[in-house]
């Protein structure tokens, strides 16, 4: 199957994809803030530029889009059905990238959570309190150290 845009267009379309400051990362932020969470923003020095540092609590958080970021069993992470070899190829990528990164952080002492997309577009409060929960607890809630509400 064809694409139905030309080259140009699909281009200019995907470039506009943003990797930093994306909506359910900016809602995420929001809900943290009004609880009264300080943080800091991609962290440049840290694996993989997690979205938001606790320093204080010795935490990061990743806000992963369904879709790029593989998030299993979601109605959001759907194949592409052009170029399929490519799509494996970038999202398999992908998820090792994360894996890597993780890895390296709790190897470094951090406590690691993941946010998902889907979770934040109908599970925001729910969300908020649990890494509420996490972050001023001492004991790490979720297995490997990596939050998913589903």
């Amino acid at each position: 199957m064809t694409d139905i845009v030309d080259k140009q267009t699909r281009s200019r379309m995907m470039s506009g994809i943003r990797g930093k400051d994306t909506k359910p990362e900016m809602q995420l932020r929001r809900a943290l803030h009004a609880r009264g969470f300080r943080y800091r923003l991609h962290g440049k020095k840290l694996p993989g530029k997690p979205d938001l540092v606790f320093a204080k609590f010795g935490a990061i958080i990743f806000v992963h889009g369904c879709f790029w970021h593989r998030h299993e069993g979601c109605r959001f992470s759907t194949n592409p059905s052009t170029r399929k070899e490519f799509w494996q190829n970038k999202f398999r990528g992908n998820v090792a990238r994360d894996q890597r990164n993780i890895e390296e952080l709790v190897n470094a002492g951090w406590r690691v959570a993941v946010v998902w997309e889907c979770d934040l577009k109908y599970q925001l409060e729910e969300v908020s309190e649990n890494i509420e929960a996490w972050l001023k607890g001492t004991e790490n809630k979720w297995n490997r150290t990596i939050l998913q509400s589903t």
